[in-house]
């Protein structure tokens, strides 16, 4: 019964318009749904090789991505390009954790290519002491890499290991 509300709507051009729009917008919501579930997998896989000792920034970061760490303190920036945001964000935490970060995903959202992944991640410290942290980070995505990345953490609790205990030796 829908047809003759399409047919008498064709007689006003904005109902029409709106209609033609409806048509048209269609496919590209099946497209956004496939890249939903294409970047969601692609994050997916990421995480769950981290936890056999992968290394998911190089399994998902692009070459020039842009980090940004929020909130307040010395890590809070952004960074750009991979290198750069291995070697100042994250390497003065991992340099001093006994053990691998750990992850365990709670969420992952994907809409698009916007992909938020939310995880703990848990590890010892140089020192022997536990460290435990909450992450929300938020990707953007381009043919399967990340390309702009915002992360959310207790940026005490970072700050405390880097600042009460060694780095491993090289």
């Amino acid at each position: 019964m829908i047809f003759p509300r399409i047919a008498h709507c064709m007689i006003q051009p904005a109902c029409a318009l709106l209609v033609a729009l409806t048509f048209l917008a269609a496919p590209a919501q099946a497209e956004g749904t496939d890249a939903s579930a294409r970047n969601e997998a692609i994050v997916r896989q990421a995480f769950d090789n981290w936890l056999k000792g992968g290394n998911v920034f190089a399994e998902l970061l692009a070459p020039n991505v842009s980090w940004t760490i929020r909130g307040s303190g010395p890590v809070a920036r952004t960074y750009i390009g991979i290198e750069d945001f291995v070697q100042r964000g994250s390497v003065p935490l991992i340099s001093r954790l006994a053990t691998p970060l750990v992850p365990k995903v709670h969420d992952i959202w994907a809409v698009g290519d916007t992909v938020i992944i939310r995880f703990d991640g848990s590890a010892t410290t140089t020192s022997g002491a536990p460290y435990a942290n909450q992450f929300v980070w938020i990707f953007q995505m381009t043919g399967g890499v990340v390309t702009e990345a915002e992360a959310f953490l207790d940026l005490a609790a970072y700050q405390q290991v880097v600042d009460n205990n060694e780095p491993r030796p090289n």
